[in-house]
């Protein structure tokens, strides 16, 4: 008699497999939303051998983004508060049109290295980003059973929408400043 033969016959595995989707997301929401998060406190603070505020802005004005404190800031704020929001599964929507709306701008900046090289990072952060809203964090988040929490087609459509408007609406600023 197998371990497996045992978890079937008193159907402990389909509560497994359901629980599984769950803890899958949650590995994937705590690495990838603790990533993003990161790269937004080196912006800010300089953590983890980032470049902290001024040098971002800097960094910011010299790719065209001016005011680049005020583009600097955004940015180091939109990853640090939607990574935390998407590690905690917290309004996973919302969390998520801010993860694309970012990766739009960062995929422009890149864009010029091509694919590998270049932007694949922005593209990887922005299809989690785009994928978490149609999911939804799962079991394990602050968004689980409350009445707040949202996923499905509607929410994942609407979070994209957001996501690129406010993504082109920062370049046209971008553009325009």
């Amino acid at each position: 008699m197998t371990i497996k033969s045992v978890l079937e016959r008193n159907g402990a595995t389909t509560e497994l497999d359901g629980i599984a989707t769950d803890i899958g997301l949650l590995i994937l929401r705590v690495v990838f939303g603790g990533l993003l998060a990161a790269h937004g406190a080196q912006k800010l603070f300089g953590w983890w051998g980032g470049p902290g505020l001024q040098a971002n802005a800097d960094s910011f004005e010299q790719m065209g983004y001016n005011p680049g404190k005020l583009f600097g800031t955004l940015a180091g704020l939109t990853e640090l508060g939607g990574g935390l929001l998407l590690l905690l599964g917290l309004l996973t929507p919302l969390a998520g049109a801010v993860v694309v709306g970012t990766m739009i701008n960062a995929i422009n900046v890149t864009w010029s290295g091509g694919l590998l090289g270049g932007w694949e990072m922005g593209l990887l952060f922005a299809v989690v980003g785009a994928a978490l809203p149609f999911t939804g964090p799962g079991k394990f988040s602050l968004d689980a059973g409350r009445p707040w929490g949202r996923h499905g087609f509607v929410w994942g459509v609407g979070a994209l929408v957001v996501a690129v408007v406010a993504g082109v609406l920062t370049l046209i600023l971008k553009w325009v400043l």
